[in-house]
């Protein structure tokens, strides 16, 4: 039960960070008001929450789940999908700063800011492509050394 609870969290959680991304991708637009620029900050609050939940949950799976630390500590798309995990926190960092000197401004952001921090989202969705390719692989045994 405890293999199955967890896997059930780790997905859910990863498709509620999803979705936080996607709504971060549809806010961060030309016209943003100070009224939208504190609700993505905090929507960004929950980013960080649901990011340190996988990684949480993630790593109790690793190691307390069926497979076991043996298995994913030896699998070169488990390493792949947790440097890409990574990635994504990284580029996350950029965006949430935006958010906080908005928010502390009171003033809306231009154009130009909304354009640079957008990037960084849709770089941060091109990577969280990769982290169910990486698993699915993973769980089927490939990247084993």
């Amino acid at each position: 039960m405890l293999d199955l609870g967890l896997a059930i969290g780790h997905h859910l959680i990863v498709f509620a960070l999803f979705a936080i991304l996607v709504i971060e991708l549809a806010l961060v637009r030309p016209g943003m008001t100070v009224a939208t620029v504190v609700r993505m900050a905090r929507i960004d609050i929950w980013y960080g929450i649901l990011a340190a939940a996988i990684v949480l949950v993630g790593f109790n799976r690793a190691v307390f789940a069926a497979k076991g630390w043996a298995y994913y500590s030896h699998n070169a798309f488990f390493w792949a999908k947790i440097g890409t995990f990574v990635m994504v926190a990284l580029l996350s960092v950029p965006p949430t700063i935006r958010y906080v000197a908005w928010r502390r401004a009171d003033t809306p952001p231009s154009d130009g800011e909304l354009r640079r921090v957008k990037l960084f989202l849709y770089a941060e969705l091109v990577l969280f492509a990769f982290l169910p390719i990486f698993a699915a692989a993973m769980a089927r045994g490939y990247g084993e050394f």
